[in-house]
């Protein structure tokens, strides 16, 4: 089974709609309401907790899920529940690579509905959202293609080689 403790449950992705006032810090401290990072492009975010063994297990799977969008209508980005300070020290030169946001208080990930994390999500700029939630390949896997066929883009092989076994995840609550 891996590193994970159970199988992550054979759940389709959660469709839904997000405010798109809610607000979303970078982790240079800029705030703005979800509407204005939308504006241009969608967000393909993966939402993780720095302080779980389970979001450091998927943290290489999100960066190759990531990185295959790029160069599409999206804004790949991850979303931490820490300070900035502890976003560095998690993500170290990742920062550098991906828009990197901060939800210390969780404001955010609650806000999107979310009840587990790691989790990967898209959030369209009309506020309508797609989230799999925990680390389950087919779920992410069909994130991944509705971004895809949204963007006209090719979606990343999921599962891929070296990416862990499905789990469920943590609490958002903490």
């Amino acid at each position: 089974m891996g590193r994970g403790t159970a199988p992550a449950l054979p759940l389709t992705p959660v469709a839904s709609t997000v405010a798109l006032d809610l607000n979303l810090t970078s982790i240079s401290g800029e705030t703005r309401p979800l509407a204005e990072w939308v504006t241009t492009f969608h967000l393909a975010t993966v939402a993780l907790d720095p302080f779980t063994n389970e979001s450091s297990w998927v943290l290489d799977t999100a960066v190759r899920v990531l990185d295959a969008f790029r160069g599409a209508d999206v804004r790949v980005n991850f979303v931490l529940t820490c300070t900035p300070e502890e976003a560095q020290q998690f993500m170290g030169p990742l920062t550098e690579r991906f828009m990197v946001f901060c939800d210390a208080d969780r404001s955010f990930v609650r806000g999107l509905g979310l009840q587990t994390l790691p989790a990967f999500v898209f959030v369209q700029g009309n506020g309508n959202l797609m989230a799999a939630e925990g680390w389950n390949p087919v779920e992410w896997k069909g994130v991944a293609k509705h971004i895809a066929e949204l963007t006209s883009w090719l979606p990343p092989i999921i599962p891929g080689a070296g990416d862990p076994s499905p789990f469920h995840g943590t609490p958002v609550a903490g």
